[in-house]
Parts: structure tokens; C-alpha cells; sequence
């Protein structure tokens, strides 16, 4: 039963009444104050959120910086970039995250993308209920055992006790089984493949925005199958799809392969998954794509008639990316002036600041900036103009720069006399980045901004490739995977060691196995840990 609490917002909390700071330090104050952002990571989740003592806000006052460092402090940083660019903020529950529009946009272009994907293949979108029977999630053993300390479980509903507890959906494989077992009676209904876009609840103890939360959205498919070998060929598919989004949309170098023992997916056979490397070395488990067996089919006796009149249990899987990938974006390609957002993803593409200083220039320089904006909307670009005259042109570029624009275009009384335009890459900071005197001209512009757009996509990878590249360290020995690991670095070796060795590794480095990649080297091997003959190499890495 959950009692109903008035909590205070967050301006009143940072701004007593009786306080009167300046607009411009309550935006300072606001930026700076990230504790309750970090409290993400650090306090028990399901707590009302609290307040800096006013000594500390105070002391933030007194910076001049509104981002901290990446060098400096990654988590930190990481924290203020969603703060600044306007991402999320804290829900009154420790743990949850409201997602701001800018952060929400982003989280749109991914579903556009995927949506796309999913129905090129074969699926189709629905929604399952949010609330699940308790007994549905006790029915395959490995599954309960996996989720059990994750539960969020409704006991009272309507006043009264409930004649059974509910859980608030951590994932849907056991309802999806229970309405599959309805729906699938014949070969002839198989394969059956669904997708759905919802939130799920698990019950983190340690929590950070986008990467661990109570609440996130995410899209879970489904899917059953009449044979094996269709499963595995729709897990492999689906992991696929993955990786070329990450790479082709996102600008993060993933590296799939399949998970361990230890670290496949509670009821599942096997698992996909694409791993990141985020820009402080640590691993981010980016998608997942899941072989079920037959073990979800045959907890809850989901079964059908084969061409022969035999009743076979169907072979299943599951796959998912979640809102987890804005966090990605945010740690693989963000720097010390804030987001960066490769082009294909980026909610705006283009910012057009227009400049005048006096009243008389003011027409002629707005209706440029307007046909210019015209003139790349009808090209397909996603543009911005940033017209209002209630901040400087600094104050604009910095703004706009925070939130990752990927091109900024602007236009003041000497550009329009020349019909010409100023053009910033984000990605290129300072004058190295700025180029001037671009035609106005429509057709000349708009193939100008393509190209430049282009240019940031690829240069995002090429920088992603080259830091993933440089941080992973080929080992052959236990000795070479602990120095690799306490560097900071993913480790790259042979491996046929046993789960307990696994465990060990963990428990002594912190770093967990993220993967046996697709792409393995050539050549005999030997395991790094016992000296036995090893079949592939896998990832080591410490992880979010």
C-alpha cells in the first residue's frame, strides 16, 4: 500500500522563500547542484529525495563552472550534462527520473528507428497489462530467482487486501507465455512475433539516471517459434538489428557476442548482447537478445500441433534496448561543454542564432535567419531557430552547444549583405570548428549542411572506434587481466575456465565477463586462468 506524500519542488527545496537570489544564480545554483542527481547512485532507492544544507549551496555559488570536468569527475559530469541540457530530473521518489522533452525527443528517434526495423521483420506492435500475477513469475525457477530481490508487488488495491500479490511488470515473459498459450494452438499460427514499447519496475538498490532506475521505458519483443533453429536465427537477427543501430544511428562502436554462463538472462538459454565502452572505460550492456528454449513454453504449457498432429512446446525469444541508450550517447560521445549528439539521433541538427545590435537590422536579419530555416526544414533537416531576443548571442551558443546541436548556423547584418551564412561544427571546437562565408543560396546550403552533418556522423565513430580500440588490452595470463583491469581497461583473452573461476574474477577485480565476441582471432588458444585449450576469447571489463 503506498501512501500519498506532498513533496516540495525542487526550486522551493534550492530556494527557500525567504532567500533571494538573482535569476542568474538560482540557473547557476540549479546547474551546480547535482547532489540530488548523484543520491541517484548512492542512496536506497524508494526514498522521498532531500536537500543540500544551505552551506553547500552556497559553496556551489562561488563556481564559475556550470559542468564539471569529465577528467575531473565522470560521474559528476555525467550528472550535470542531464541537468544542463535539459535531459531529466528527479522524480520524488529516490531512484525515479522525470524525462524532460530534449531527453524524450532523443528517446523518440529511437523508437522511430527501431519501429521501422521491427516491422520490416515480421513484428507487430501491442501492449500487455502492467500488472502480473505473482504466481506467473513463480511458475520457471530460474526466472523467479533471477528477479525476486528486483519485485515491486501491490498487496492492496481498492481499500482491501489482495487475494494475491502483484508484481509490477520487470519484464513480460511470463504474461506474454500466458496469453501465448491462448493464441497458439497450431503450427499454422506460428511464428508468432510481437513487439511492445512500455515501462517496467525493478527495484534497484543503487540507481543512475538513464543507466539503473526503479522506472524505465524500454521495447521488449517476443516471439515463438516452431523449431530451434527459427529461435536462434530470430535472437541472432535481433542482436543484429542492435549493432547496426548503435554503429549507423547512435555513433557507438558495440562489440556483440554472447554472454556467459553467469550472466545470461534469468530463463534463457542464451544471450546476445552489444557492449559499450563509455567514455570513462566502463562497460554498458546496451541491448540484449534472449534464446528462451523451450523453458517459458514448458513452465506454462505453451504448445501447438505440428504437421503430424503432435503437440510440441514452442521455442521462444525475447530482446530489448531501453532508455538505458540515452545514457550511452551521453558517456560515449559528451565532453566538457556538455551533450554532443551525433546527427541521426539528435532531436535538432541545426540551431540558426540570428545576430543584430540594433533595431534597423533587426528585419532584415530575422527574415534571413526565417529562409534559411525554411530552406533546411523542406530538405528534411530537423531545425531550430532561436530567435527570442532575451539572451545574448553568447549566452545562445553556449546554450545550444550544451545540448549537443550538432551544426550551428549563424547570420548577422554582414551576412546578409553578402547572402552568406556562418557554419560551427560541435564537434570542433573554437575556430577550427566555425567556417564562414557559406552561400545562402538554398540548393548550395542544403548540400553544404548534408555533407557536414555526414562529416560529425562519421567523425563520432571514428573517435569512438579509436578510444574503444586503444582501452582494450589482449592478455594471456590471470596476471595480465588484473593489470589490464586495474588500469582502467577491458581485458581481451582466452577463456574455458569454469563458472567458479568466473565468480573469482569477479569477486577479486570487479570485472565480470561482458562478452565472447562474434568476431574471434584465429589459432589455438589457452585459457588465460587454468592453461587448458580454450575455443574463444572473451571481454572483461568493470561495468555499469
Amino acid at each position: 500500500m503506498v501512501a500519498c506524500l506532498r513533496v516540495p519542488s525542487l526550486t522551493s527545496l534550492l530556494f527557500p522563500a525567504t532567500t533571494r537570489y538573482p535569476a542568474s544564480l538560482r540557473r547557476t545554483v540549479y546547474l551546480r547542484n547535482r547532489r540530488p542527481l548523484s543520491g541517484f547512485a548512492t542512496a536506497p532507492s524508494g526514498t522521498t529525495a532531500s536537500t543540500e544544507t544551505k552551506s553547500a549551496e552556497v559553496d556551489r555559488l562561488k563556481s564559475d563552472r556550470a559542468v564539471t570536468p569529465r577528467t575531473k569527475d565522470f560521474n559528476a559530469w555525467y550528472l550535470d550534462v542531464i541537468g544542463s541540457a535539459e535531459l531529466a530530473d528527479y522524480g520524488p521518489v529516490r531512484g525515479t527520473m522525470v524525462i524532460r522533452p530534449y531527453g524524450y525527443a532523443i528517446w523518440e528517434a529511437i523508437q522511430e528507428y527501431l519501429n521501422v526495423k521491427f516491422k520490416e521483420t515480421g513484428h507487430s506492435n501491442m501492449y500487455f497489462p502492467q500488472f502480473i500475477p505473482y504466481s506467473f513469475i513463480e511458475k520457471e525457477a530460474s526466472h523467479v530467482e533471477g528477479f525476486s530481490p528486483e519485485l515491486a508487488l501491490v498487496t492492496v488495491g481498492g481499500g482491501k487486501e489482495l487475494e494475491e500479490k502483484l508484481v509490477v511488470r520487470p519484464t513480460s515473459e511470463t504474461i506474454v507465455n500466458h496469453m501465448f498459450t491462448q493464441w497458439i494452438h497450431s503450427y499454422r499460427d506460428l511464428p508468432l512475433m510481437i513487439n511492445q514499447w512500455a515501462n517496467v519496475t525493478r527495484w534497484e538498490m543503487r540507481t543512475k539516471p538513464f543507466i539503473r532506475t526503479l522506472e524505465f521505458l524500454w521495447q521488449e519483443g517476443h516471439t515463438a517459434h516452431a523449431t530451434p533453429e527459427e529461435a536462434e536465427k530470430e535472437a541472432k537477427q535481433m542482436i543484429e538489428i542492435y549493432t547496426r543501430f548503435a554503429f549507423e544511428q547512435t555513433a557507438i562502436p558495440v562489440i556483440p557476442g554472447r554472454k556467459s554462463k553467469l550472466e545470461t538472462f534469468a530463463g534463457a538459454d542464451i544471450t546476445y548482447t552489444i557492449e559499450a565502452m563509455m567514455g570513462d572505460r566502463k562497460a554498458l550492456q546496451a541491448g540484449t537478445s534472449h534464446n528462451l528454449g523451450q523453458n517459458f513454453s514448458r513452465a506454462f504449457g505453451t504448445q501447438f500441433a505440428d504437421e503430424n498432429g503432435e503437440r510440441q512446446h514452442v521455442w521462444q525469444t525475447s530482446w530489448a534496448v531501453s532508455t538505458r541508450f540515452v545514457g550511452g550517447i551521453i558517456m560515449t560521445h559528451g565532453d566538457d561543454t556538455g551533450l554532443m549528439l551525433p546527427p541521426k539521433i539528435a532531436p535538432i541538427q541545426v540551431v540558426i542564432v540570428p545576430i543584430w545590435k540594433k533595431d534597423n537590422e533587426k528585419t532584415g536579419v530575422l527574415s534571413a535567419a526565417s529562409s534559411v530555416k525554411e530552406a533546411l526544414q523542406t530538405a528534411g533537416f530537423r531545425v531550430k531557430l532561436d530567435d527570442t531576443d532575451q539572451r545574448t548571442p553568447g549566452w545562445k551558443f553556449n546554450f545550444w552547444e550544451m545540448k549537443g546541436i550538432p551544426l550551428r548556423i549563424e547570420i548577422g547584418p554582414r551576412d546578409v549583405s553578402s547572402n552568406s551564412v556562418v557554419v560551427s561544427r560541435r564537434d570542433i571546437p573554437g575556430k577550427a570548428g566555425k567556417v564562414f562565408g557559406i552561400s545562402m543560396e538554398a540548393s548550395t546550403l542544403v548540400a553544404y549542411v548534408k555533407e557536414k552533418l555526414d562529416e560529425i556522423q562519421s567523425s563520432l565513430l571514428e573517435k569512438a572506434v579509436s578510444f574503444r580500440d586503444s582501452n582494450i588490452v589482449d592478455v594471456n595470463s590471470y596476471d595480465e587481466l588484473k593489470e589490464a583491469i586495474s588500469s582502467g581497461k577491458w581485458a581481451r583473452g582466452p577463456w574455458s575456465a569454469s563458472d567458479a573461476d568466473e565468480q573469482r574474477v569477479k569477486e577479486e577485480t570487479g570485472a565480470t565477463i561482458r562478452c565472447y565476441p562474434f568476431e574471434q582471432p584465429k589459432g589455438t588458444k589457452t585459457c588465460l586462468m587454468t592453461g587448458n585449450p580454450a575455443e574463444e576469447v572473451a571481454i572483461f571489463a568493470k561495468s555499469y
